[in-house]
């Protein structure tokens, strides 16, 4: 069986030689032969454990945690590189998601077409700005509204402008759909579209706590007869059909 000395296996690994002898102090990877002139050996063995060690400090696991983790007689070395694989495929989404949203915003930023928060709220007074913005921080928290804002203020004036239009558009559509079940599939396939649309401006990206977010928006609509005017006129039947579909579609395809 070969064995590799602490310098090999620092090189194969892509580890410091210290690295190693701070494991072995830690009895978290010992050699599997100590020579009389006090030199470490790795086997096999050790280099399946280094390789978990070396994926768990990647997923920031602190050391000592993954001694317990490795050690523990349940550990099961096929299953760990799976949920190992699944991580990391998870952390290289996040990775690519945020590569990309440094390179729009290096894009704005350079060619200065970053829009400012008023460009975001086109056609309110600054004074109705602050007052939504108040009011929607209140309900939501300072942090997600504004960071909806910055993802929004990434988008350039054309695509928020798209945005804009095929909300106000579906939006139309539910209203000329108000007197028709709101559980049918033709006013759910509208709420699909205005949901997708509500999620690009809240800047919530995750389906986690989506379905409460939706819904509680659409109790919103129901509270404050302001967010469902119908030619500057507070509309409740359009408010109260809003709602129930909202709801429906919350509970039936959000998780």
């Amino acid at each position: 069986m070969e064995h590799y000395a602490v310098k090999k296996l620092a090189k194969l690994a892509g580890v410091s030689v210290r690295t190693l002898h701070l494991y072995d102090q830690m009895g978290l990877l010992t050699p599997s032969i100590r020579t009389e002139a006090r030199y470490r050996l790795y086997g096999k063995k050790e280099l399946l454990r280094l390789q978990q060690i070396l994926f768990y400090r990647e997923l920031d696991i602190p050391l000592k945690e993954i001694r317990e983790i490795l050690d523990d007689p349940a550990f099961d070395l096929v299953q760990a590189l799976e949920n190992h694989k699944a991580a990391l495929r998870a952390k290289q989404e996040r990775i690519s998601t945020l590569i990309d949203t440094i390179d729009k915003t290096l894009y704005h930023l350079k060619n200065k077409t970053m829009l400012e928060v008023e460009e975001l709220y086109d056609g309110l007074s600054p004074e109705k700005i602050a007052e939504y913005r108040e009011q929607a921080m209140n309900r939501w928290g300072k942090d997600r509204v504004l960071k909806g804002e910055d993802i929004l203020r990434k988008l350039s004036k054309e695509e928020v402008n798209e945005m804009k239009q095929e909300l106000d558009t579906v939006t139309k559509q539910l209203l000329a759909s108000s007197e028709k079940d709101p559980f049918s599939q033709e006013v759910q396939t509208l709420i699909a579209r205005h949901c997708k649309m509500i999620t690009k401006f809240s800047g919530r990206t995750e389906e986690q706590g989506l379905r409460d977010y939706y819904k509680g928006l659409g109790e919103l609509y129901l509270s404050d007869g302001r967010y469902t005017k119908v030619n500057g006129e507070e509309n409740p039947a359009f408010a109260q059909f809003m709602q129930k579909a909202m709801k429906h579609f919350a509970e039936t395809m959000l998780e």
